[in-house]
């Protein structure tokens, strides 16, 4: 098969992760163009990689290299407009974290899908590890027993020459702190394995940078099914970890990892229970063991699921109502975190002036009392 184009636009530090999982997929994808609008550094960067062509504008990018898919790698402000304009043009995208700065802008994203026949997805790598997948389907079929409680801490530490990028820690070019910026991996992740969320309540701070965003956010949410999680995202934490834990009945899965993780990373304990009926534990460390083929949770994965997305004519699983369900709950943290209330699922509608910005125009998080 003739191998799709792919434009990049941006060329920041995760351009580079970018660059190297198209390359890992070089017999489906060819990288025929770069934008920034900095054009000393689009050119840069088309050298270093060598690339066809380099551009100062995603509009002249568009119309001129005619890609079938767009990687979109800007800073976050510019995520929807770039997303939008790429799918106008015909292709589909893959765009970084967060996919858009709120509801708003995903309605506007999502309109233009309608419209179009084309998809953005959000780059959500966790979601393609296959131990993350296989622990999702124990959870899901029963076979662990009933979710019961759950941990998503994302501590990680960001030092002052991080924020000093004229563009990070502002709400308007950042659109969000750590929690969008970090933990929104973690974040979404957790919602994959458990499924619908209820409710939410969450705090949160700057404890240490000189920002207008979160440094720090705490969360307790309830789930549909019942579950109860713990959620902790932070820049301030010198020793630097990822941990994802859902106890069941008959046992706790967890993942301890930093940036991306495989099976090796991933634990399954038995409840003492459990471990005492050794038929049941054995049945229990079978159904973990069956996992198959071991697949990081990188950006190569997710890509390469993006390739037999538009072979099949098939939505992405990180578009649509999916990107929805962890774009609302991102909005309800920091909603619960600006008014002190409890925020439900699907609450946050337009006129809600949490709808078109996280912090409902509110200012900065120092500024909460």
């Amino acid at each position: 098969m003739k191998p799709y184009r792919v434009a990049l636009i941006g060329t920041g530090e995760i351009a580079t992760a970018h660059v190297n999982a198209v390359n890992a997929l070089k017999d489906r994808l060819e990288l025929v163009a770069v934008c920034d609008i900095d054009t000393s550094r689009a050119e840069a960067f088309r050298a270093r990689y060598g690339l066809p062509a380099a551009y100062g504008d995603h509009a002249t990018l568009l119309r001129e290299a005619r890609p079938d898919f767009v990687l979109v790698c800007t800073p976050p402000g510019f995520h929807a407009p770039a997303s939008i304009a790429a799918m106008e043009a015909g292709a589909w995208v893959m765009c970084e974290k967060p996919l858009c700065a709120s509801l708003a802008e995903l309605d506007k994203i999502q309109e233009t899908e309608a419209r179009t026949g084309c998809y953005t997805a959000c780059m959500f790598q966790m979601r393609s590890g296959s131990a993350g997948n296989h622990a999702r389907k124990l959870i899901q079929d029963g076979t662990l027993g009933r979710p019961l409680v759950a941990l998503a801490n994302t501590l990680w530490f960001r030092d002052r020459a991080y924020y000093a990028v004229p563009w990070r820690g502002k709400w308007e070019t950042e659109v969000g702190g750590t929690t969008m910026a970090h933990g929104i991996h973690t974040v979404d992740f957790l919602l994959h394995l458990l499924g619908d969320w209820e409710e939410v309540r969450a705090i949160a701070a700057t404890q240490f940078h000189a920002i207008e965003v979160d440094d720090l956010l705490m969360a307790h949410v309830r789930f549909a099914n019942g579950a109860r999680a713990s959620i902790m995202n932070s820049a301030v934490s010198p020793r630097q970890e990822t941990k994802i834990r859902i106890d069941c009945e008959h046992a706790t899965l967890e993942a301890d990892y930093l940036y991306s993780y495989t099976r090796e990373n991933w634990r399954l304990t038995p409840s003492a229970l459990v471990a005492s009926d050794t038929a049941h534990a054995a049945k229990l460390h079978s159904a973990w063991d069956s996992l198959g083929e071991d697949i990081g949770s990188t950006h190569t994965a997710q890509i390469a699921t993006l390739i037999k997305n538009r072979d099949e004519g098939t939505r992405p699983n990180t578009s649509g109502d999916e990107a929805r369900r962890s774009i609302d709950f991102l909005t309800a943290l920091y909603k619960s975190a600006f008014t002190g209330q409890a925020i439900t699922r699907g609450s946050i509608r337009p006129g809600d002036p949490f709808y078109t910005a996280l912090n409902g125009g509110q200012g900065a998080v120092r500024d909460i009392r």
